[in-house]
């Protein structure tokens, strides 16, 4: 049985369309259950918040404000800052060639592949011991390969582990409760499952596959909404830098199989569709998905973290809930 808990903060009144709405969904019996939280704020205002099910189904523990998931491809916004904060230290270039950070990569395409192609998802690596599956530049191709070598460089140019320095990140931003997965036991992580073939629930064992800079960083959703305030708003970066970050870069076009055709900048993706401008990352790793969107225009965060996967073979099915969710935000956006 799944418990509903409802959570409002700061005393502010809620939006009962949207609420309304939100709690029909994920309520709806019909559906797989939904388990996780969502969080919706615009400023510092809690327009909804919700927590539903367990962090832990074995042990029957009750999901909570205070637990984290891991954020899978959300990953890739943290790695980009810490890129962007050294450039604008002058610590780094984004045009050269990643030869001149990381001298060790024999392959020639390291004087092709600039880091500009790596937050791009742009440089056609698929190994790091195999020639590049297209010219650097020409080409787009969602990867993680590429955020693990802006990882690299990160280290190189600063003497310090990736680790600290998305800490000291974190710390900076006041996201007591985000963490690089070296650091996963001083979270509160729940634990993350898929549906097996008999319905049940497997808890997953490979959740941290992927490189921590492009997908395995822990959060929760108030973090998420302090993240989006700072990052999304500018606040770590120069004006001419924020707005590289921002661009609709050319050939970044990438055909994403929950949204379709999607435009990216360097580690977010930009939707301009209705006259609507969206900045954001859906990200998935075993036994967790997730969903951080921003409005700049209202301040508005959208963010849905779930601990149960339902079906790998058709993400736009997997993703429900939090698509369904992002409906009904851009539905009524004229009214929050």
């Amino acid at each position: 049985m799944f418990l509903i808990l409802f959570n409002f903060g700061f005393g502010q009144k809620k939006n009962s369309i949207i609420s309304n709405a939100i709690d029909t969904l994920l309520i709806n019996e019909s559906i797989k259950p939904f388990n996780g939280a969502v969080l919706i704020t615009k400023g510092e205002r809690k327009i909804y918040e919700n927590f539903i099910g367990f962090s832990d189904f074995e042990s029957k523990i009750i999901l909570t404000q205070n637990d984290s998931f891991v954020v899978g491809s959300v990953s890739k916004q943290f790695t980009a800052a810490l890129v962007l904060i050294e450039y604008d230290k002058g610590n780094l270039d984004l045009s050269v060639p990643i030869k001149k950070y990381l001298p060790e990569i024999k392959q020639n395409w390291s004087d092709l592949v600039t880091v500009h192609h790596l937050l791009t998802h742009m440089h056609g690596i698929e190994s790091l011991d195999k020639p590049l599956l297209f010219e650097a530049g020409t080409q787009y191709l969602y990867s993680q390969i590429g955020y693990d070598l802006l990882a690299k460089i990160l280290e190189k140019i600063t003497g310090k582990g990736f680790s600290s320095l998305s800490q000291e990140l974190f710390q900076k931003c006041g996201m007591k409760n985000t963490f690089h997965p070296d650091f996963k036991t001083n979270s509160n992580l729940v634990k993350g499952y898929t549906k097996t073939e008999t319905e049940g629930l497997d808890f997953e064992t490979n959740t941290f596959q992927n490189y921590p800079a492009a997908g395995s960083f822990i959060s929760t959703a108030e973090d998420l909404h302090k993240w989006n305030s700072i990052f999304f708003e500018g606040k770590l970066f120069k004006k001419r830098t924020f707005k590289l970050l921002i661009t609709k870069h050319k050939g970044a076009i990438r055909q994403h199989p929950v949204f379709g055709l999607t435009e990216y900048g360097y580690g977010t993706t930009i939707d301009t569709k209705d006259g609507i401008t969206q900045y954001g990352q859906t990200g998935f790793t075993p036994g967790f998905l997730s969903m951080n969107f921003y409005f700049p225009k209202k301040k508005i965060s959208v963010i849905v973290l779930q601990n149960v996967v339902y079906d790998l073979n058709d993400l736009k099915n997997t993703f429900f809930y939090h698509t369904e969710v992002l409906k009904i935000i851009r539905k009524n956006y004229d009214r929050i």
